[in-house]
Parts: C-alpha cells; structure tokens; sequence
C-alpha cells in the first residue's frame, strides 16, 4: 500500500477529515459499544471494494480496532465509507488506520472467479480471504450488507453500514486503497485501458478503449457489457 507523500504527512489530521457534507455521515462506535460491553473484544469490520467494475479483482479488508470510545474516535475523525473520501484522503488514513488496529487483513477474488461463481459469491470469497489474514480469531463480524453463512461466527450485516460503524468504514478505506494499488500496476502491466484513473469502472473512457482495444485478461467477461462486446465481435 502506497505511504503518503510528503505533502500529505506534512498536512494535519484535520485537513483529511472530508468536506461539511462527508462529515455529516460519520460512522460511529454505536455498534461496536454494545458488544464490547458485552466482553467482545475482537470485533473485525469487513467491507468490499470493486463488486461494480468490469475489470480486476473485487477487494475486501477485515479490521479489529482496540475497544474504546471517543478516544479511538479522536484518532480516527476523518475516517468514514471511502467512496465519500478523496484519493488523498483514503491514502491518508489507511495509515492511520494500520497505525491503530489491533489486526487487519485484506483478501480478494480475481475476475476469474467472479466469471465462474458470480460477483456476490466471489465477494464473500473475498471477504473470507480478508478473515483468514487477520492472523486473530474475530468474536463477532459487522460486515457491510452482505452475510458470510461459510463462517460460523457471529456476524450483523448492515445496509450502508460503511456510514454507520467506524470499524466497517476502517475495512472499506483499507479495502479500496488495496485494490487501487492492484489497479495501478495493471495499468502498467495493460496499458491503453486507463486502469490507474478509473480502476476498472465503465468510464467513458473505459469504454472508448475496449472500442478500440478490445478486452484484456484482467475484464470480467461474464458482466453484461463484456459480454455485449464478445457478441457483437
């Protein structure tokens, strides 16, 4: 994962804490509380990154953040659900976050297996995968919308739960900055496509190049606008 710039680690926490109306949907501790309370100590949040591009790897992170309250809030103020964060300021406190968790891990499944199983089967996968690297048993799972029935541990699966729990916002920034890096080097390793800019979404510019390029080994065929191409090819 990319350690920020220079200008970045000379800029204050609070510069990376988001705009007025990012700030409005900060995820909290408010799930977290309650089972801590409880004795719950390893508590690992998990979200996903990429389930809607057409190219590359769909990414998940799991992270166990100490228990605490608005002590651990204060070191985190500008973390919340990545896709309402700049490039810039995900880098930012992926940092912070791998500075503060107890444990983290990060998994993924290829556009092979998302091919071959389809893309929510293969985020779990992923997800799994995200698990197993925490290198910790976790006690309980809050996990972004999706239910993971292959682990047999007690698991919430939360609508828009990247904007309610710092844990699972904590997973989505680690998730999504992991599979930006992966990006950037298929950019390298495909050139044409512009994988670095739009990490493998249906950009315009996505489009133009499978026009004119046709599609790579990292596209998922079985997404519908690949599979429009092969027909019409």
């Amino acid at each position: 994962m990319p350690a920020p710039d220079a200008i970045t680690i000379q800029r204050t926490a609070a510069d990376f804490a988001g705009s007025s109306a990012a700030m409005r949907i900060s995820p909290d501790l408010s799930l977290e509380t309650p089972l801590w309370q409880a004795g719950l100590c390893r508590l690992a949040g998990l979200d996903e990154a990429g389930r809607g591009a057409w190219a590359g790897p769909v990414y998940a992170a799991a992270v166990v953040l100490p228990s605490g309250g608005e002590e651990l809030l204060a070191q985190l103020p500008g973390v919340r659900d990545s896709k309402l964060m700049t490039p810039r300021q995900r880098t930012f406190w992926a940092e912070k976050i791998l500075g503060v968790a107890v444990a983290w891990g990060v998994g993924w499944a290829g556009n092979d297996e998302i091919d071959t199983q389809g893309i929510l089967p293969a985020t779990r996968l992923a997800m799994q995968r995200a698990v197993e690297q925490l290198g910790l048993a976790p006690e309980h799972l809050l996990i972004d919308a999706v239910r993971l029935p292959a682990l047999k541990i007690p698991q919430t699966a939360l609508v828009r739960g990247d904007q309610r729990s710092l844990s699972i916002a904590a997973a989505s920034v680690l998730a999504k900055t992991s599979r930006d890096a992966f990006m950037v080097q298929m950019d390298v390793q495909f050139p044409g496509y512009g994988f670095a800019a739009h990490k493998g979404y249906g950009t315009a510019r996505h489009q133009r190049a499978l026009d004119e390029l046709g599609p790579c080994p990292q596209h998922r065929f079985s997404f519908a606008p690949l599979r429009a191409r092969s027909i019409s090819a």
